[in-house]
């Protein structure tokens, strides 16, 4: 299956740029996360901002749960899915606060970042 099947508007085509992110989405092992900005940095082009919109318009067919806010907080609206996805591949989460909305746990960025290495290096 293609990404591009999973887009709501197939006019548009993800540009090179957006398709280096996916591709970097993609590359994050079952298990561990990047922040918006760690793939900006990763790229050495664009900032988390740029990095969360191409998620949002073309993120549907990529693991996009393991792209996530520098502070471990789940995607609004999403977190169900999301946690699910966390548990099935073993990620590490931070139980959630009692003040937390919901209480949601977050993903435990110490632990569960990964830096772009290869697995066992």
């Amino acid at each position: 299956m293609s990404r591009m099947s999973e887009r709501t508007d197939e006019d548009t085509a993800p540009s090179e740029y957006a398709e280096r992110v996916l591709e970097t989405a993609e590359a994050i092992p079952p298990g561990r996360v990047m922040t918006y900005g760690d793939v900006a940095e990763w790229l050495d082009e664009g900032g988390p901002r740029q990095v969360g919109r191409v998620m949002a318009l073309y993120g549907g067919a990529v693991p996009w749960w393991r792209v996530v806010r520098s502070d471990g907080r789940l995607l609004p609206g999403h977190e169900l899915r999301a946690l699910a996805h966390y548990r099935e591949e073993g990620t590490p989460l931070r139980e959630a606060v009692r003040s937390a909305e919901g209480h949601v746990p977050r993903v435990d960025m110490r632990r569960a970042r990964w830096d772009g290495a290869p697995a066992g290096k």
